[in-house]
């Protein structure tokens, strides 16, 4: 087996990217739709059978199972359940180890989102809830391990992993991600790579929060000075929390969400809201979440009170000194596939930040081009689907001679 053959074969599954593609995209998978994310699972599935790959499924019980695609005649070692011990020790060092594709299936979009707006490509650009973020990613995991089953010459057994919840911060799917990561040799993360045409070496951290305020209620107009306002209450907290951003810390608080009350005509007597963190420095998380909780037990209004939960949390994507000689070969793979990338740092979080916490040399953004994520406008190139899938091969049939 030679890269010709390999980087041969996939420069002629352009249309059935496309296709397998659009098949994902015109299926609804929000984070809390768990039948739409397992109808892509199904797709996936589907897809990698076809090409004589084994896929097994780690259920979870309120979002998308997770699904492990593994080589044929290649044996990686078994991934133990979260919570259990390894069903036999790792091989030493890092050869042997399993080479991981991961992705994640769910989007931020509502049902029906597919419905209104399905898959177009207008000029080379193609448009949908999720092409970018990260379906094209899964598409071109899907078919680099097609690639491998079809022709072998990986140096080591290969994983795909595709999780169901990643957009709320891997809630169920972090524990699997974290024991695959146990084991992994390196982590090829297929977010979408970035409009520059770079890949990510770097993310920040990130924690996602709920806190529910109650109040009092009472006649607005007859008896106002008996109610107290838990919308007022959260009012006052959304100021107060969003006073913590210190953007040359790289710290960002954002109340998304919120909602409360019982009539237009009733002084308000329950209130919440959601936050978004983010941060840089792992030492700035702990300070932040304690201003947040001071925040949180505070009563601005005499008589109300709160609770703060945390919902999903994102790890920083930090990158250690293997990480930087796999982003060196990609750089180098990418090179021959004629196209140039860097890396730069971003503001999002992705599941890249738990396997690089877990020691496994990790690259993220090696997906097809793509931006406008999470927005109506989001988009995906056409063109960059073959040579990201390409440069992503090379690398892994290039990691002995790098030495990873």
């Amino acid at each position: 087996m030679s890269e010709s053959e390999v980087t041969g074969w996939l420069a002629t599954q352009q249309d059935a990217m496309v296709a397998l593609l659009r098949e994902m995209v015109d299926t609804d998978s929000g984070s809390y739709d768990k039948p739409g994310i397992d109808a892509v699972g199904s797709i996936v599935r589907r897809f990698l059978e076809g090409h004589g790959l084994i896929v097994e499924a780690v259920p979870q019980s309120r979002h998308g199972d997770c699904l492990r695609a593994t080589i044929p005649g290649q044996a990686p070692a078994a991934s133990p359940q979260p919570g259990t011990a390894p069903h036999r020790n790792p091989p030493s060092g890092n050869q042997g180890r399993n080479i991981v594709l991961m992705g994640h299936r769910d989007t931020v979009f509502p049902d029906g989102e597919a419905t209104r707006r399905p898959f177009t490509i207008r000029d080379g650009v193609a448009y949908g809830p999720g092409v970018a973020d990260m379906k094209a990613g899964l598409t071109m995991n899907c078919f680099i391990l097609a690639a491998f089953a079809r022709f072998g010459g990986a140096p080591a057994p290969l994983v795909g992993l595709f999780t169901g919840d990643e957009e709320i911060g891997s809630p169920e799917g972090r524990p699997v991600i974290e024991a695959e990561a146990r084991q992994a040799r390196v982590v090829f993360n297929s977010e979408p790579g970035r409009v520059s045409g770079n890949v990510v070496t770097g993310r920040k951290g990130g924690v996602f929060m709920g806190f529910r305020i109650t109040g009092k209620a009472a006649h607005s107009g007859g008896n106002f000075s008996a109610g107290i306002s838990a919308i007022e209450e959260l009012a006052r907290k959304v100021q107060a929390i969003h006073a913590l951003t210190d953007l040359d810390r790289g710290i960002t608080l954002n109340v998304g969400l919120i909602s409360g009350g019982q009539s237009v005509n009733t002084v308000a007597p329950w209130a919440e809201g959601q936050i978004d963190l983010r941060y840089v420095e792992p030492n700035d998380k702990g300070e932040v979440m304690a201003r947040i909780s001071g925040i949180i037990e505070r009563s601005f209004i005499p008589g109300t009170r709160a609770e703060l939960t945390i919902r999903g949390e994102f790890l920083p994507l930090t990158q250690s000194a293997s990480a930087k000689r796999l982003f060196e070969l990609y750089v180098d793979a990418a090179a021959a596939c004629g196209f140039h990338t860097d890396g730069e740092f971003t503001g999002g979080c992705a599941d890249s930040g738990f396997t690089a916490a877990a020691g496994a040399p990790t690259i993220c953004a090696v997906g097809p081009v793509g931006g406008n994520a999470h927005t109506p406008e989001e988009f995906l190139r056409i063109d960059s689907l073959v040579p990201r899938a390409q440069a992503c091969a090379r690398a892994i049939l290039r990691l002995d001679a790098a030495g990873l």
